[in-house]
């Protein structure tokens, strides 16, 4: 073990000089600044989980043999308890181990609740989005945060080079013609709605700006790894089914959220009705899939079908050639809105947020027809900078984080 342990402070020692990304993203000033001894970070490949566990390490200002990072993916690691690396770690002095990708581990959850139990070490710990909700001690027993795709707000700043601040919901709502003003003003001769056609296309992952060439490319790998490597191995699903997997998303990018039954997506995709509803709860755990559920169905038993979209923009512009640009609105504002806010859809309007403000997405000439007469309701409208009333833009719901 203590073999072991030199060959992984090596790597680690490597993989922590390397790190050179400096932007840091909105969860960096709050796990810093936190005093827990048990965090882990959950999240879609791809979002910057391993880079925020570096720059974590960085800020701990630890001694070298001190500090361990480790990555469960690594053939050194195959077998290997991380309860006794760890145990090992800390008898030499060790304070702080980051464990990347710790569901490529064996048994670890188990793993990871015995360190808990028995050892005085501080613990980062990151993960695929779909551990979270394997075992529900993991929002019991540690800090978990979840780190989502780029809002369009972090998106800007990569670009620009710049801070913007971030608004809450109620903000927006409340206040949207004065902050739109405000970013507007702080973009000076930037045009908004241009970055946001782009940041649509291509904005969701920040390795888009270590490799801007290869980016489609690496987007249809990181879609292939959570298939693969993150669904097949945490649910042991065959390769033949990860095929269905990848042809249920396909029919999705190409059809409206509210297009295909149930039954007719079964029939394109050649699986059963409760198969499918497995496999789309498990792409909407995996942060590939949004699963919108009809408000009334809370309630009541209703055969209403559900709305499904891909994850985020940028997963359609991978898909499929020509996405239905009304699709790609409401993605983006599920995508941006649904990671602090509850969302259903509804009979009138697109989404009920909160359970307090609905919303109906369109184009620049939308009117109110649809929701006239509904308190607290709102068009939010693509193609315009600024809005009036309770006309909202739609690129300033990626200012939440």
């Amino acid at each position: 073990m203590k073999n072991l342990l030199n060959n992984l402070f090596e790597l680690s020692h490597q993989k922590i000089q390397n790190q050179k990304r400096l932007y840091h993203r909105f969860l960096f000033d709050v796990m810093a600044n936190s005093n827990s001894k048990f965090s882990g970070i959950y999240g879609s490949r791809g979002v910057g989980k391993t880079t925020l566990l570096l720059q974590l390490a960085i800020s701990f200002k630890l001694k070298n043999d001190e500090l361990l990072y480790i990555s469960c993916d690594h053939p050194l690691l195959a077998g290997v308890s991380l309860f006794e690396l760890t145990q090992e770690f800390s008898k030499y002095g060790g304070k702080c181990i980051l464990i990347d990708e710790v569901h490529e581990a064996l048994n670890f959850e188990q793993e990871l609740k015995s360190i808990y139990d028995f050892l005085d070490i501080k613990v980062l710990f990151s993960g695929s989005s779909a551990i979270k909700l394997t075992n529900p001690s993991f929002t019991r027993r540690y800090s978990m945060y979840h780190l989502p795709i780029l809002s369009f707000k972090e998106y800007l700043e990569l670009s620009l080079h710049t801070t913007f601040q971030s608004y809450s919901l109620e903000d927006i709502i409340t206040s949207h013609t004065d902050i739109a003003s405000t970013i507007l003003q702080q973009l000076g001769t930037q045009r908004v709605l241009k970055h946001f056609e782009q940041y649509l296309k291509i904005g969701a992952y920040p390795f888009y700006f270590e490799n801007k060439q290869n980016y489609t490319q690496m987007v249809l790998d990181t879609i292939n790894t959570i298939l693969y490597a993150d669904l097949g191995l945490l649910y042991n699903i065959s390769g033949e089914k990860i095929i269905v997997l990848r042809k249920l998303l396909t029919s999705i990018c190409v059809s409206n959220p509210l297009e295909l039954s149930i039954e007719t997506l079964a029939q394109k995709v050649g699986t059963s009705k409760v198969t499918l509803y497995k496999y789309i709860e498990l792409l909407h755990k995996a942060e590939l899939l949004r699963h919108v559920v009809f408000e009334g169905k809370r309630f009541k038993s209703l055969q209403k079908p559900d709305k499904l979209y891909l994850a985020n923009t940028t997963l359609f512009s991978s898909l499929c050639m020509e996405p239905k640009v009304g699709t790609i609105r409401e993605s983006f504002f599920v995508s941006q809105v649904g990671v602090k806010s509850s969302l259903y859809y509804v009979a009138r309007g697109d989404f009920l947020i909160d359970e307090n403000y609905t919303v109906e997405i369109g184009g620049k000439n939308k009117d109110f027809a649809q929701i006239k007469d509904i308190p607290n309701s709102f068009v939010v409208a693509d193609e315009i900078e600024v809005g009036y009333k309770n006309k909202i833009p739609l690129w300033l719901f990626g200012f939440l984080y």
